[in-house]
């Protein structure tokens, strides 16, 4: 969960940043709510973006964690194939 959390640190220091850019700003109101119009698109396309990467990267990782259950499963059913061989051999 590593990219959540920077994803999570990354749109906190967006938010706080903004806020106090709004805060500090020398603009007037008309001005200032058209760079916010303007900052919103572009912080939501930078955000869609991000999201769009960490599915990618979840789902990747999701696709190795369904590979590895399956060789494993099948590893698991091979051990107790040959162990019910053995044992019918060795009750024989």
């Amino acid at each position: 969960m590593k990219s959540g959390k920077v994803l999570l640190g990354l749109l906190a220091g967006l938010s706080v940043g903004t806020v106090l850019g709004i805060l500090f700003a020398p603009d007037k109101g008309t001005s200032t709510r058209k760079k916010i119009s303007h900052g919103k698109d572009e912080y939501l396309d930078d955000l869609g973006q991000k999201v769009n990467h960490l599915i990618e990267s979840v789902s990747g990782k999701l696709e190795s964690v369904k590979e590895d259950a399956v060789r494993i499963a099948a590893n698991g059913k091979a051990k107790m194939e040959d162990t019910e061989n053995k044992f019918k051999s060795a009750t024989r």
